[in-house]
């Protein structure tokens, strides 16, 4: 099940700019030699290790530049992958193939790596409570496909943009004066313009956690909080708000903190460090 913010309008607007981007005036190559009449088969061959992502919207792309072209899902997204495997077969007009070969191909292979990734980091931290979330370290205008990919891999999203949390980082804190009148001016806001957002707060130290603590927000950011420090935060926070961990941690790491006891660790390398995995569109 796609996540809400995967919806028909959003995957439409990627495809058409993302097409008008490659495609331009036209596929002079494809144009150039093939017949409309003849009818061709390709599949997706796999030559890397581990998990799709991106067979649903390899689906959603084909059809969309050709609603005739058939389509043959194999491998459902989640599933993990190793080299020879065929994900689907795609069969229609090699008009219809070969214009959204590349496309198919660039959002599958980078969301396969952000899937695999994500579910190599949260197998290593599932005996703990704790859940991963992803950022808004995005790639312009491909944040729907990469925040997908995080939930595909078993890791949770964060805010999808600016718009869907309050999320009062230092940067906010400094410009209001400090954290606490930087809380209450977010629930009043809130409170003024009837809005439902939860509000987190970044903190950067133990004084700040004391300081948010005072002002009840929804959730509290540890930022390059320390092992140690982690766990004395998390120890006088006491299970009153959400606590989420941030900054310096790594896949070395990673478990010391998850054992810690919050409920939340986010990592921006999800998205941006992710290797991507080895996919090819082959005719058959």
């Amino acid at each position: 099940m796609r996540p809400e913010y995967v919806s028909n309008q959003a995957l439409s607007h990627f495809i058409k700019e993302a097409l008008a981007e490659d495609i331009g005036r036209g596929d002079y190559s494809t144009l150039a030699i093939m017949s409309e009449e003849v009818k061709n088969q390709a599949q997706l061959l796999v030559k890397d290790e581990g998990i799709i992502a991106g067979v649903e919207l390899a689906e959603y792309i084909f059809k969309f530049f050709d609603s005739s072209v058939r389509f043959e899902k194999l491998i459902n997204d989640g599933s993990f992958i190793k080299k020879g495997d065929v994900a689907f077969i795609v069969e229609g007009s090699a008009k219809s193939i070969l214009p959204v070969e590349r496309l198919v191909l660039n959002c599958m292979q980078r969301m396969s790596g952000i899937a695999t990734l994500t579910n190599f980091m949260q197998e290593k931290i599932k005996h703990t409570k704790t859940k991963l979330l992803d950022t808004r370290k995005t790639t312009p205008n491909f944040r729907v496909c990469e925040k997908w990919a995080v939930k595909i891999g078993g890791g949770e999203n964060h805010r999808f943009g600016l718009f869907d949390m309050i999320m009062l980082k230092d940067n906010h804190v400094d410009f209001a004066g400090g954290i606490v009148p930087a809380i209450q001016r977010a629930k009043e806001y809130l409170k003024q313009n009837k809005l439902n957002l939860k509000i987190e707060i970044e903190t950067r130290n133990l004084k700040e956690v004391e300081e948010a603590l005072t002002q009840n927000p929804d959730r509290i950011m540890l930022d390059n909080f320390n092992i140690e420090q982690t766990k004395e935060a998390v120890d006088r926070i006491g299970g009153r708000v959400e606590i989420e961990s941030s900054g310096g941690i790594t896949i070395e790491n990673l478990v010391s903190y998850a054992e810690t006891g919050v409920d939340y660790i986010s990592s921006g390398a999800l998205t941006y460090s992710a290797r991507s995995l080895d996919l090819s569109l082959k005719v058959i």
